[in-house]
Formats: structure tokens, sequence, C-alpha cells
């Protein structure tokens, strides 16, 4: 039986990263994006309130999601459907639209400095300094490898079996695990890569929220962990408020660690309680939830300096334009590389348009 609420909390995630992205590109907080256009300040409290939480929580899905897949596939069945459905558009589509943002980004910060460089050279640097979102990809990827290692070591499936005897107690102190998991992994430089706590929560996904008693739990429980999530999610804000919150050590940080744990716990608590229905509209995003997020920041950016170099707009008005804008293509650019053979596959996972 399909788990709809799964699929609505992971689109709906997907739907926060667009519009994290539209206040982001304008943000005044030193946070680095591939356009230099002013915002309004006070807009950046949203970027506080979804950042912390909106990535974990989507790792943890994506570990629920996974152990279902597995109880009706191989462990070789499934690796193939992600090579094609998440590596391969991860990889391709770093040279096929990645270049666009990177291409973008060099219109605001000449990143050759001036000096004259061969168009191949400066294709790769294009494409490499625009991989944007595609990292989830990568990650998530990689999340996968080590799963069905683990699954080859744990043949007799003990892990599971620990997962079975988590309680509501177990759950509240696993915070400090979250937080731990934080602290390692983390790749130098390319810092968005954070290979411990995201890794960390795909696994607690597989092996502890898949279990129908632990959302039982979080269902029970979902309206004081949504107000304990509110309130640290208030005090995070007003604690890091005019810092840079992408930095390593303010994602460190014990508090912004208990704010994406105890959110990701309510989410999914409300969402099974709330959204666990199949509608006309969870049916029209459950296919393009992947495309719409691979496709929608190289149209977000390249709308943004479409704008920025031809009208002056102001700031209000900049992220109502691009909020329509995006909307209204975004979807268009789905229906048409989708239904292009060869093209679909290799940035969307599409192997043919049903």
């Amino acid at each position: 039986m399909r788990k709809y609420y799964l699929d609505n909390l992971r689109y709906s995630i997907v739907l926060l990263v667009i519009f994290y992205h539209i206040i982001y590109l304008f943000n005044s907080l030193g946070v680095i994006t591939n356009v230099v256009i002013p915002g309004i300040p006070q807009m950046d409290v949203f970027l506080y309130l979804i950042y912390p939480w909106f990535m974990p929580c989507l790792f943890l899905i994506s570990g629920i999601s996974a152990k279902y897949a597995l109880e009706k596939k191989s462990g070789k069945q499934f690796l193939k459907e992600k090579i094609r459905k998440i590596l391969i558009p991860s990889i391709a589509g770093i040279f096929m639209i990645g270049w666009i943002s990177g291409y973008i980004t060099n219109q605001y910060a000449d990143m050759f400095a001036g000096n004259t460089v061969p168009g191949i050279f400066k294709y790769f640097i294009y494409s490499f300094s625009g991989i944007g979102p595609l990292w989830f990809a990568h990650e998530l990827f990689l999340a996968y490898l080590i799963l069905l290692l683990i699954r080859k070591i744990d043949k007799n499936n003990k892990l599971a079996a620990i997962g079975r005897k988590v309680n509501f107690i177990v759950l509240l102190f696993l915070v400090f695990a979250v937080w731990g998991s934080s602290l390692i992994l983390n790749t130098p430089v390319i810092e968005i890569y954070r290979n411990g706590i995201y890794i960390f929560m795909f696994l607690l996904g597989y092996y502890v929220f898949s279990q129908d008693h632990v959302i039982e739990i979080l269902q029970k429980y979902k309206y004081l962990l949504l107000a304990v999530s509110v309130v640290i999610g208030i005090i995070y804000t007003i604690y890091f408020w005019g810092q840079n919150y992408s930095l390593m050590k303010n994602l460190q940080h014990p508090l912004t660690n208990a704010y994406a744990w105890f959110m990701s716990l309510a989410l999914l608590g409300c969402a099974k309680t709330w959204f666990d229905k199949d509608t006309a509209f969870s049916r029209y995003m459950r296919p393009r939830n992947f495309g719409f997020y691979v496709l929608h920041y190289p149209l977000l950016v390249t709308i943004a300096y479409l704008i920025d170099r031809n009208f002056d707009v102001k700031p209000i008005m900049f992220y109502l334009i691009l909020a329509i804008l995006e909307a209204i293509f975004l979807p268009i650019a789905y229906e048409i590389i989708s239904r292009i053979p060869i093209i679909r596959t290799l940035i969307l996972g599409i192997r043919k348009k049903k």
C-alpha cells in the first residue's frame, strides 16, 4: 500500500525548497548565491526558519521510502533503478544545465579576473560552479550505496530489530546522536556535502521511521513536537540573526540540530495525520517531484538575471515576479524536457514518457 503522506510531505518540501531559493537569491547574510541582487533583509527570516531542517527531513523521508522499495525489489534491482533515476541525472545535469548558473555567476563575479580563457575550460568551470541543488542527488546516491553495504553485512537484520524497540523517550534522546552526526564526515571547502548528518538521517529513516509504531508515536505527540519545534525555531532565528546560517560552525551548533530534529519529527507526525491521502495535485506532483527539484534552480537564476539586467524592479516586486514566473515556466520546462528522448533520461532520469 502506497504511503501517501510520504509523497505529500516530499513534494511539499521540494516546493518549499523552491520558495527558499527565491528568498535565498536576494539574501543579505553573506550566503553565496549565483546573482548579486539586493533584497529585503527582513525576508531572510524565512531562510532561518526553513534551512536547518528541510534537507535532513528529506533524507529521512528518502530512507523510509528506500525501506518500502527494498521490500519489493532485490538490492541489484534497486541499485540499477537508482543509477538511472538519481546518479545519471546528478552527473549529466552538471554538464547539461549546471553551466547556466555558472555562466550567470560569471556575469556578476568575473570568475576569470579578466584573463583570456579557452571556451572549453570556461564551460567546465561554469558547469562545476553551477552544480546547485544537484548535490542532493550525489549525497542520496552515496546513502543508497552505504545502505546496500550495511544490508550485506547485517544479514540477520539486527539493526531493524533495534529499530522496532524505539519508543518516544529514545526518539527524544536521538537528538544527541543527530548533533554528533553533524560533527563528522563533512567535506572541507565544499561544505554542502554534510555526509555525517545526511547519511545518518537516511539510515534512521530506513531502520527506525519505517516502523509503523514509530510513526504512530509521532502522530500521538504531534502537537507537543510541533510546539517544541516552533519554540526552538524562534530561539534559533533570534540567536543566529544577522549571521551566515550556512557556515559549518553554525550548522554544527546544538540549537541548529535540535531544531532540525524536532521539526522533522513533528512534520512526519502531522503529515501522517492530515496528509495521508491521494489527491489530484499529489498525483500531478508525484512523478514530477524530482524533475522540478532538478530544473527549478537554473530556471530561477536565469529569470532573476534577465529581470535584473533588463528591468528596474523594486525588491518586494522582484520576489513576487520571480515566484510567479517560476510557477509558470517550471512546469512548462518539465513537460518539454520530459518528452525529449535521451535528454529526459539524462536530466530527469525518465526512461520513457508514460
